[in-house]
């Protein structure tokens, strides 16, 4: 048996939690100063995170070593399931041209590039953000931008600017489904809260998007659709995380903010040619013009509509109870942590959902995309497998980011880490987010950011008396709006748009932006910590 201490170093708690950071100042440090590649940054972390465990902690080398293990196998399944099968729909629409046919059909919603900013950057980006995150959603929507028009600079702001909302909910809620997992808090309870706090950021950001594109005309003109697309985006969010699935929240948010913005009359309207002369400096694509067949835009749509089926009809509750009988619990081996009490700590077991688990049911609708985009199983096998060689660097990173944070969890260095923040007392709530908007900025992860954070957040707020799903929660939210300014997406926003070596000039663009959204964030994390907005919660 390993028993957790808080104050292992000469027997302060100010040493001790110095040493326990050192893990992550490391990583940090090698991604945002030394700018070396996540994965290797992951790795060396890693091995710091043992060091301090094993010299500083005490904790045995076998115990050690396995709560590494269970860290990376956490990140294999349920998390890389997800990501891996999701972005093989993804590719599979490319490889049969059928995302062609469905950048085409965006096109044609409306000529107005305030409009094909909401519907490509915002609505799409959000569903892709579901489907697959981890940098998706900016190189892809960036992409279709520049080919209805857009200067490759705004078509790369405006990518990343979207890319925020809809994170806390990305690849089919991996990013709250690994804070509840390092947490031991209930999903259902923590994907509530996340839903009542970055739906309000829906509301901004459309706004803040025609801003973007077409400055104060923008907003002049056409805030009504874009008010009305983050109002649509907020309440299927909001109603999804709370009372459907977390895996759902984007998928029918980006859904529902699309179907609200073409229900406006005032989007499917002509846009001015002085707007569009200003706006779309680039050269549209001229296969915009090009008219699909019927069934082939059917097609187009149908893998994302295949997967909203699935994930709605396993929510009954008869088909929830049968597959939820397939979930395996067992005690994880060479594995003994109990806390400074004397209770045993959650880390001890793995849950193990094998048919549930999201990445199985997009496996489900890949199989039935084969079938209906007509595409031979071999190639389909193919596609699968070279997804997995497009992410093994991302695998890498995710395992090894995940191994680590498990050893600091269950080490009790996430404790002492906590114990001393929460020292910030009632000022915690307020710099909540802050923690998780550094996580995402330097690792361009929520999912990271999470799995280091997520624990340290509850600590803090056991220690100060604040509530545990609040500030676990208002790390992910925070997260968020750190997306746009990590150099991983800046890096891949510009590759995506011909503007490699210019990351500093997106950054420069998008950065105000994400300061002033992490303010308004952490004042509304504030005030939902007192009677001003904790209403708010469940």
């Amino acid at each position: 048996m390993y028993v957790q201490e808080l104050e292992p170093v000469a027997g302060s708690l100010g040493l001790s939690a110095l040493v326990a950071t050192l893990p992550l100042v490391i990583v940090l440090v090698l991604l945002g100063g030394v700018r070396m590649k996540a994965h290797r940054a992951g790795l060396i972390g890693l091995v710091a995170a043992a060091l301090v465990a094993r010299l500083a902690y005490g904790m045995p080398l076998g115990q050690t070593l396995s709560s590494a293990a269970q860290g990376a196998a956490f990140g294999l399944f349920p998390i890389l399931w997800i990501v891996v099968n999701a972005l093989w729909v993804y590719r599979m629409t490319v490889r049969t041209r059928h995302f062609d046919i469905l950048r085409r059909s965006f096109g044609r919603l409306s000529d107005d590039p305030r409009i094909q900013a909401l519907v490509v950057a915002f609505c799409f980006g959000a569903l892709l953000e579901a489907l697959a995150g981890f940098g998706a959603p900016v190189a892809i929507c960036s992409v279709m931008l520049v080919a209805l028009g857009f200067d490759p600079v705004r078509a790369a702001v405006v990518a990343l600017v979207a890319n925020t909302a809809p994170v806390a909910f990305g690849a089919m809620g991996t990013p709250v489904v690994t804070l509840a997992q390092v947490t031991g808090l209930p999903l259902d309870t923590v994907a509530s809260v996340v839903g009542r706090q970055t739906p309000l950021l829906a509301l901004v950001v459309p706004l803040v998007l025609v801003g973007l594109v077409d400055g104060r005309r923008g907003l002049r003109e056409t805030w009504v659709p874009a008010l009305v697309c983050g109002v649509a985006f907020a309440a299927a969010q909001f109603a999804a995380s709370n009372y459907v699935s977390a895996q759902l929240a984007d998928i029918g948010a980006a859904l529902a903010g699309a179907g609200a913005l073409v229900a406006v009359p005032h989007a499917r309207r002509p846009a001015a040619e002085p707007v569009r002369a200003a706006v779309l400096t680039g050269v549209r694509s001229e296969d915009l013009d090009e008219e699909d067949p019927r069934p082939e835009i059917l097609r187009a749509y149908a893998p994302y509509a295949l997967i909203v089926t699935i994930f709605s009809v396993v929510q009954i509750p008869v088909v929830k109870d049968w597959l939820a009988e397939a979930t395996r619990t067992f005690d994880w081996p060479f594995l003994n942590v109990v806390d400074q009490g004397g209770k045993p700590v959650g880390g001890n077991v793995f849950i193990w959902p094998i048919v549930s688990t999201g990445g199985t049911l997009v496996l489900l609708a890949g199989l039935c995309t084969v079938v209906v985009l007509k595409m031979h199983a071999r190639v389909a096998v193919e596609e699968w497998l070279a997804t997995v060689r497009e992410l093994r660097f991302a695998i890498l990173t995710v395992t090894s980011v995940l191994a680590l944070a498990y050893v600091m969890n269950l080490s009790g260095q996430a404790a002492t880490i906590g114990h001393f923040v929460a020292a910030a007392g009632a000022g915690l709530a307020f710099l909540s987010p802050v923690l998780g908007w550094f996580g995402v900025a330097v690792s361009g992860s929520d999912t990271s950011a999470n799995a280091l954070f997520g624990a340290l957040q509850v600590s803090a707020a056991h220690e100060s008396g604040l509530s545990p799903e609040l500030l676990a929660a208002a790390n992910s939210s925070g997260g968020v709006l750190g997306k746009m300014i990590s150099p991983q997406n800046l890096t891949i926003a510009c590759a995506a748009v011909g503007l490699a070596g210019r990351e500093g000039d997106l950054l420069r663009k998008v950065l105000p932006w994400s300061a002033g959204l992490l303010l308004v964030m952490c004042l509304i994390v504030a005030g939902q910590s007192s009677p001003v907005l904790d209403w708010m919660l469940p």
